[in-house]
C-alpha cells in the first residue's frame, strides 16, 4: 500500500502581545467599496451685479443769512463844460460897421472857412445882401437858411434856432441896450467864433465866458 505522507498539523496561531483578536464582525463586514470623487459643476456665468449706488449727499445746514447791502446813490458826474467861444472885436463906427463886416467875411473865406459856416447878424438896418434875398420872397429867403450852403444874413433879433461855426455881429446902429442884447444872442448862435464889428457895450469888451483874441484884420 502506498504510504501517503502525513499532512502537517495546522495549529491555530495566537496573536502576539498588542495584537487584538479578530472579531466575527470583522470577518463578516463586506469589503469597503472604493470611493469616487465627482467634481462640482462649474457655475454658469450670469449678469454682473450693478455697482452700489452712492449714498445721497447730506443736506447742508442753513447758515446765517447774508446781509445784502443796498447800493447807494451813484455819484453825480459833473456836467460837461460848454465849449468856449472865441470872441474877436473890430473897432468900427455904426456907419462903417457893415464895411468892416464884409471885409471880415472875406478874410474868413480866404482862410478856408466854408460859406455855410458863417452867419451875419445886423443890429441896425438890414444888410444889403439880406435885402436882396428878401426881394425873392421870404420862402426862398428862409430856404437858404435851411439849406446851409451859403453865408446867411439876418437881423440880430433872429428867433429861429440856428447855430453856425462863425457869427459876425454888425453893430450898425440902434440903441446900446439893443446892441448888448444882440451880443448875448449872437454868442448863443456861435459854435466856435464870434466877430463883433462895432461897439456892443461893456459886455462885449469884457466878454464873460469867451476867449478874447486878436481882432480879425479888416
Amino acid at each position: 500500500m502506498p504510504v501517503f505522507p502525513e499532512e502537517p498539523e495546522i495549529h491555530e496561531s495566537i496573536p502576539g502581545p498588542g495584537v487584538p483578536f479578530p472579531r466575527e464582525s470583522d470577518a463578516q463586514a463586506p469589503a469597503t467599496a472604493p470611493t469616487t470623487t465627482v467634481a462640482a459643476p462649474a457655475p454658469v456665468p450670469g449678469p454682473r451685479p450693478a455697482p452700489p449706488r452712492p449714498a445721497p449727499p447730506r443736506a447742508a445746514r442753513p447758515g446765517p443769512p447774508r446781509l445784502i447791502r443796498k447800493p447807494g446813490p451813484a455819484p453825480r458826474r459833473p456836467a460837461p463844460a460848454a465849449p468856449q467861444v472865441e470872441v474877436q472885436r473890430i473897432a468900427a463906427t455904426p456907419a462903417r460897421a457893415v464895411e468892416h463886416a464884409d471885409e471880415a467875411v472875406d478874410l474868413l473865406l480866404e482862410s478856408g472857412r466854408d460859406p455855410g459856416d458863417i452867419l451875419v447878424l445886423t443890429v441896425g438896418e438890414a444888410h444889403p445882401w439880406q435885402q436882396h434875398e428878401l426881394s425873392f420872397g421870404e420862402e426862398r429867403y428862409w430856404a437858404q437858411l435851411a439849406e446851409g450852403g451859403d453865408v446867411f444874413y439876418a437881423d440880430a433879433a433872429l428867433t429861429r434856432p440856428v447855430t453856425r461855426e462863425v457869427v459876425v455881429l454888425v453893430v450898425n446902429g440902434g440903441p446900446s441896450a439893443r446892441a448888448a442884447e444882440a451880443y448875448t444872442k449872437a454868442l448863443g448862435h456861435a459854435a466856435a467864433l464870434l466877430v463883433v464889428c462895432g461897439d456892443a457895450g461893456p459886455a462885449a469888451v469884457g466878454a464873460a465866458g469867451a476867449a478874447p483874441s486878436r481882432p480879425v484884420k479888416a
